[in-house]
């Protein structure tokens, strides 16, 4: 199904971020069970889709809760509609659904490392996208630096916190 799932995403604009938030999985936890690497593989997949929502840059991150909670549900039926289709099994399907509408905020020990994978992919590969918004004029480069702390201080899992801090130096420093 891994494979499948990477040829699904592979028209997404932001597929490299997916790609590495399973590669970060797996440095994280090796033996992660196939719905948590699908969790990480397909977690945002809801932008590739028009009509979802979109988030407020006036609002800071760690408030912007009813975004995250709008694109966090709609990334869980999109990919749960599309595993449904490929023949997933139900378990399968509703552990996928449930780690993708914990992404954002973590909350047991599966959902803590699909969120920090997900942080360190994005202070990885995502380093530009706060910056491009203060070049649109969407928002400030306090806004844009509060998204990368953000990602940063959002991070539960010790280990996945030592790796991120080079990653969110480097984010803050190359916005400056």
């Amino acid at each position: 199904m891994i494979d499948r799932a990477q040829v699904w995403i592979e028209p997404y604009w932001n597929a490299e971020h997916l790609r590495r938030a399973m590669d970060w999985l797996l440095v994280l936890d090796p033996d992660a069970s196939e719905a948590l690497r699908l969790a990480a593989l397909t977690h945002d997949m809801e932008r590739h889709f028009p009509g979802g929502p979109v988030q407020d840059l006036s609002i800071p991150p760690a408030k912007n809760l009813e975004y995250r909670r709008e694109h966090s549900e709609r990334s869980a039926r999109i990919v749960g509609a599309w595993l449904r289709d490929e023949g997933a099994d139900d378990a399968t399907i509703a552990e996928v659904e449930r780690l993708i509408r914990l992404h954002e905020a973590g909350g047991d020990p599966d959902a803590n490392l699909l969120q920090a994978a997900d942080s360190l992919s994005f202070l990885e590969v995502n380093i530009d996208i706060p910056y491009a918004w203060v070049r649109r004029g969407d928002c400030d480069l306090d806004r844009a630096r509060a998204q990368h702390t953000w990602m940063f201080e959002r991070i539960q899992v010790p280990a996945a916190r030592d790796l991120a801090m080079p990653l969110y130096e480097a984010a803050i420093r190359h916005g400056g």
